[in-house]
């Protein structure tokens, strides 16, 4: 019954009118904005500044001169709706010169085994449940990135070429295709960013492929038959600060704040305008001998009418993770959610392949 419902409004989203799919939507694409890497997500989704790793790749691509292997790679996993989406990534980072990085990242956030009924009564009127099929939703982005220090004061760019590929079982799939660009500079203990995603604006280019008895069902069902369409996803920029604080010789601490705007008309955030929407994201990261990690952070703030509906009160996403480093190996995990009932557990790991030449690092 879940992925019935769920299903439903894959279609409600998916087939909306022509008018609203040839214009840029509010929420396109929101698969890419949920966040990757218990690390990151537990600390709120602040992390454009704090980038420096593989997962740069997604958050801001100039972090990618961070790494400090030859090779490293990152593998995620997660599942919402008590199981019913999943949500996996994996990505791999290679440094091919002393001040360059090369990025690949794989995201796919999907519903499997969905009941397809469009099918169960057959010429003669009878139903037959034999006829039931089964289909995916699934939506895949494919990240291509490049990092490159500038200088040796810590001023890095970056870029990403993305692919985005959306599949709705036979009769529903898209392909579009964008660019990022990000930037990070470190003078000393403090960390500066900036994060624009889709500054060209993202087109996704939808194709449907119906069968007379799913045309059928539309029509029984009072909803339009979908069209060929074109979806656009407007840019998104995001700003962000950290800074590193040693407190004695084993323990460090990293606080972020980035401020996110969109660019879709308003939002239900603290700061908004017809035209823009601006919320924040903030985050902590704990150490110990860089081997044990406690985090939090929030984000996602909004104003909701209160129970009594006489007013309005604040509500946000608190997230909470813990990390362990093992040599090459880190292990993260991450707890988060604006209720008990829709708590997410994440769990990612950071492998380095192979360790980088000393001769490497210091040029």
């Amino acid at each position: 019954m879940r992925k019935l419902i769920y299903l439903a409004a894959i279609f409600t989203i998916f087939y909306s009118g022509d008018a609203a799919a040839q214009a840029a939507r509010k929420y396109s694409n929101e698969f890419l904005a949920i966040g990757v890497g218990a690390r990151s997500l537990a600390m709120g989704g602040a992390f454009i500044s704090a980038a420096d790793d593989a997962t740069s790749g997604y958050w801001n691509p100039a972090g990618l001169t961070g790494i400090q292997s030859k090779f490293q790679g990152a593998l995620m996993h997660s599942e919402y709706f008590a199981g019913i989406a999943k949500y996996d990534y994996g990505s791999l980072a290679t440094r091919i010169d002393s001040k360059s990085v090369l990025g690949v990242s794989v995201i796919r956030f999907g519903v499997d085994d969905i009941p397809d009924t469009s099918e169960l009564i057959d010429a003669n009127g009878n139903i037959n449940y034999d006829r039931i099929q089964s289909f995916s939703a699934a939506d895949y982005g494919f990240i291509f990135s490049y990092a490159r220090a500038l200088n040796d004061k810590g001023l890095s760019v970056g870029a990403n070429a993305k692919v985005i590929h959306r599949v709705v079982g036979d009769f529903a799939r898209s392909w579009g295709f964008g660019i990022d660009a990000g930037v990070q500079y470190k003078p000393g203990k403090w960390r500066f960013a900036a994060m624009a995603r889709d500054i060209t604006s993202t087109f996704n280019a939808w194709s449907y492929s119906l069968t007379e008895s799913q045309r059928e069902a539309f029509n029984n069902t009072g909803n339009e038959i979908p069209e060929n369409t074109l979806e656009i996803t407007l840019p998104v920029l995001t700003l962000g600060v950290a800074r590193h604080f040693q407190l004695g010789e084993k323990f460090n601490l990293l606080a972020e704040v980035d401020m996110i705007t969109t660019f879709d008309g308003m939002r239900n955030t603290l700061i908004r305008d017809k035209a823009f929407s601006m919320n924040p994201a903030v985050g902590l990261e704990a150490g110990f001998k860089d081997i044990v990690f406690l985090r939090g952070g929030a984000g996602n703030f909004q104003t909701v009418l209160n129970d009594a509906g006489d007013g309005r009160e604040l509500l946000l996403q608190p997230n909470l993770g813990i990390g362990l480093r093992i040599k090459k190996l880190r292990i993260d995990y991450s707890l988060g959610g604006q209720s008990t009932d829709l708590l997410t557990h994440v769990f990612s790991l950071r492998f380095d392949i192979q360790q980088a030449q000393k001769s490497e690092s210091k040029e």
